[in-house]
């Protein structure tokens, strides 16, 4: 079958959403399957999910992707999957049973075993994994649940139990348990797994108290995985690329060259930048691997903000001051600014560069005059402010300036923010026609090792229609602004931003 007659199908298992993308030859779009999934609460800053109601729904937006593309399974040349990072799940390796609900990387359970482990590990873990220990990350997650979870600290001695991210979850379950694996992107975020060497540590994991057992091969995130079930997807297709949704959009943007950088605006906001063949080390931000491709290794700085599009959402589901997050974009335009109201969305601590997650969120600067305009305006503007925070840190750390913002996402749609995203940073950002760039670089990854496309030009010649936001605001507004926020951030953090 040539490329003109098949597709690749990309499975983009986010925090809330499964989706499934149809994508051809000449790299458009053929059809788009979504479902949504629950988040569970059981205990205060602590977020599950149920493993089985994530890959009903993944399995629900792939056939929806394929009616909308009007293709059958056998049209399918190959999939790539791509995922939401961090989120643990240990399921039983002869039935595939989830032993207990995912924890989601947004989970703060492990926030003190954190704090003891930047304490007494912390250069040990940054020098190894790129990463500085927090929740977010695996590793801790697997620790707590190997601690509580009766019976799985036996079972996991025994080989009977399996560890993954969402990634290698779905691949198991595709291939009907017969691969175990995931990709040097999705293992570089676990505080596991070594960096430089590309293969788990076995100085972290005693560190973690977590059994080299429980955990899948890591592989390139371009290469063959295996097939997957005919039962399940309707036919034997081979799965030949995977990487977490940030790398997957990097590598969507067509990102491939030093400097190049991106940020999707989601759940939360992940800027990365392609720092190239070797590691960077940097004092506030994360160094992970971008992607393995072709025998080699790109590496990325990243900036993460845990809580972005999430702030819209509560404004919607808690506060109830908007009906959709589309009607905060028309709220912020209804008045010339915020009148001084800063929002700080820290409702699961602070991510990057400030790495506090004890901060909790603050609105100031109300007066009698605010309304919920006022407020909407300012948890806009705050996502704004977050991503120059990142964007400042990473051309001190890296060396590199960023000449331009490659941007992608759900809240990407909202004008208003991505003008002033503009404006704060002084930079122009393009966004894409399509926003679909993490299902896009999970696509061309598979493609690649498909022989759908033949390299890196080839997907750098694709058509890819983009819109261009450029700053308005002066100097000194954009000064005056900015050093509002520094002051309000000031207020809810417990320390100064630290690296090392």
């Amino acid at each position: 079958m040539s490329p003109e007659e098949g597709i690749i199908l990309a499975l983009d298992e986010g925090t809330t959403t499964a989706r499934a993308v149809a994508i051809d030859g000449k790299g458009a779009i053929k059809g788009i399957g979504r479902r949504s999934f629950p988040q569970v609460y059981p205990s205060p800053g602590w977020v599950e999910q149920d493993p089985e109601a994530l890959w009903r729904a993944q399995l629900r937006s792939v056939r929806a992707s394929l009616r909308a593309a009007e293709a059958k399974p056998r049209n399918i040349i190959c999939v790539g999957v791509t995922n939401q990072r961090e989120t643990t799940v240990i399921w039983e390796k002869h039935t595939g049973k989830p032993l207990y609900n995912a924890i989601v990387w947004q989970c703060r359970r492990t926030a003190d075993a954190v704090e003891e482990m930047r304490r007494e590990d912390l250069r040990l873990f940054k020098e190894k994994t790129g990463l500085i220990p927090d929740s977010y990350f695996s590793g801790p997650k697997v620790a707590w649940l190997l601690e509580n979870v009766p019976g799985l600290r036996e079972k996991a001695a025994k080989g009977d139990a399996l560890f993954g991210t969402v990634d290698t979850y779905l691949m198991y379950r595709l291939t009907g348990g017969k691969v175990h694996a995931t990709d040097y992107s999705n293992a570089s975020r676990t505080l596991m797994f070594n960096i430089h060497r590309l293969e788990w540590d076995e100085e972290l994991l005693e560190a973690l108290g977590v059994p080299g057992a429980l955990l899948p091969e890591a592989l390139p995130s371009s290469t063959l995985y295996g097939y997957t079930d005919p039962k399940i997807l309707g036919a034997s297709v081979p799965i030949t690329g995977v990487a977490g949704d940030q790398q997957a959009a990097l590598f969507g943007h067509t990102a491939f060259t030093e400097g190049e950088s991106k940020c999707t605006y989601g759940t939360g906001n992940f800027l990365l930048m392609n720092t190239g063949p070797r590691p960077r080390a940097s004092r506030s931000l994360l160094t992970t691997v971008a992607w393995g491709l072709g025998g080699g290794v790109t590496y990325a700085l990243e900036g993460s903000v845990f809580v972005t599009g999430a702030t819209v959402q509560w404004l919607r589901d808690s506060l109830k001051i908007i009906r959709d997050a589309s009607e905060s974009e028309a709220l912020a335009q209804s008045i010339n600014s915020s009148d001084g109201v800063y929002f700080v969305p820290a409702l699961t601590g602070l991510g990057a560069p400030y790495w506090d997650q004890y901060a909790r969120g603050a609105i100031t600067g109300i007066t009698r005059g605010t309304s919920r305009a006022h407020i909407a305006r300012a948890a806009l503007e705050a996502i704004a402010y977050l991503t120059r925070d990142v964007v400042e840190a990473m051309a001190e750390d890296s060396g590199l300036n960023v000449k331009q913002l490659r941007v992608d996402g759900g809240a990407t749609r909202n004008n208003f923010l991505m003008q002033f995203q503009s404006d704060i940073l002084g930079l122009p950002l393009v966004r894409p026609v399509d926003v679909e760039a993490t299902a896009r670089g999970a696509a061309y990854l598979a493609g690649l090792a498909a022989g759908f496309w033949d390299g890196l030009d080839d997907l750098r010649s694709l058509p890819a229609e983009a819109q261009e936001f450029r700053p308005r605001m002066d100097a000194d507004t954009r000064k005056t602004l900015y050093g509002g926020w520094k002051e309000a951030v000031g207020r809810v953090t417990h320390k100064a931003p630290h690296g090392i």
